[in-house]
């Protein structure tokens, strides 16, 4: 007599045992099921080496019962918390807000908590450690860095984590998986935008030094002018406030020769359409300004702005893509990854042909 295999499937008319009055607890379901207790843990954790008969069975026994794994449960038949943490800095802005909600939105579907831990920009190489380490310590099954600053991925780079690692927007290397939205690719969209329509020459208004997006953009705006023969006209540093786009802009607005402007993002190119505004000169007519990220407040902008648009959602998405295929060992996880999400230029009424006025 060959016994069944604990991987089977119950023969069909198996009797049932009435749990009026109790939890089923896993033990019940194998029972129903004819499986061994760690088939059903296979399944709870959807184990690719069951199947699709047995799997089924355990599935059918599951809604009979009316049997409810507990987050406890799965945690200890895997070995896992399904928790993920992250790791975040200058969180009220529409960037990493934006991506923030899709990484909480794609873990809420795969099954996943979120620990999150937002650092200020003048967090240091031991805040950002320790940061990592407290996630690590938390039990978090992988852990995401939006991480803009170039010191920041020294710090993620220099940490001894136990845990996989992915990072949004940073140069680390060695096996680190990285999502980011192409600023390069982004800059010289824009640039090539205004020279095309006419202009001699583009300024900049940048973001921060030190910043992986900001310092991307102002090397392709130099590339673009530099491959088109114009004149390169010194970056003008912002620090992604309207305010600091505003301050620059009465700058800007003084100058007779100034007919472009590219800002590295939108609130900046705000603060800028605010002091062209004040200072009487004509958007686009006097000087055409092109922003970054499309913002939803940006199509009503005085004029619609023209700018680039990033998909913060897919860069959300594609983070916690990453760190689950990271965390469960999958082949691709194991090289050096990096997921570039490509952009796209918007363009809107508040770019033109230079003179027109």
């Amino acid at each position: 007599m060959n016994p069944r295999s604990a991987d089977s499937p119950a023969p069909k008319g198996r009797s049932r045992r009435n749990f009026a009055g109790a939890r089923p607890v896993m033990d019940d379901v194998a029972r129903m099921a004819g499986v061994s207790k760690q088939t059903v843990s296979r399944v709870l954790n959807e184990h690719p080496a069951v199947r699709d008969e047995t799997r089924e069975a355990v599935r059918e026994a599951m809604r009979v019962l009316g049997y409810r794994p507990s987050a406890s449960a799965r945690s200890l038949a895997s070995g896992r918390t399904r928790m993920v943490g992250v790791i975040s800095f200058d969180a009220a802005r529409y960037g990493p807000a934006s991506i923030l909600t899709a990484i909480n939105t794609a873990a809420q579907e795969a099954g996943y908590l979120l620990s999150s831990i937002a650092l200020d920009d003048t967090a240091d190489h031991a805040t950002v450690a320790e940061a990592v380490q407290r996630l690590s310590a938390e039990g978090a099954d992988g852990v995401i860095a939006i991480a803009p600053q170039h010191r920041v991925g020294q710090a993620l780079a220099d940490t001894r984590l136990g845990t996989p690692l992915v990072v949004m927007e940073n140069e680390i290397r060695g096996g680190t998986p990285l999502a980011t939205a192409d600023s390069r690719g982004g800059a010289h969209k824009a640039t090539e935008h205004l020279l095309t329509l006419g202009h001699a020459t583009v300024w900049h208004i940048a973001g921060p030094a030190g910043w992986t997006s900001a310092d991307q953009r102002v090397a392709s705006w130099q590339d673009t002018l530099k491959a088109a023969g114009a004149e390169i006209p010194p970056p003008l540093a912002g620090d992604w406030s309207a305010d600091s786009g505003y301050a620059l802009g009465r700058e800007l607005a003084r100058r007779t020769d100034v007919t472009a402007v590219f800002a590295s993002n939108d609130q900046m190119a705000l603060g800028l359409l605010h002091a062209l505004h004040e200072a009487g000169r004509r958007v686009p007519d006097d000087i055409s300004v092109v922003g970054y990220d499309d913002i939803p407040e940006a199509a009503h902008f005085l004029p619609p702005l023209t700018t680039v648009r990033t998909d913060f959602a897919e860069i959300g998405t594609r983070l916690l893509r990453l760190l689950l295929d990271r965390i469960d060992g999958r082949a691709e996880a194991e090289k050096e990854d990096e997921s570039m999400i490509p952009v796209e230029l918007v363009v809107r009424r508040s770019s033109g042909r230079p003179g027109r006025g």
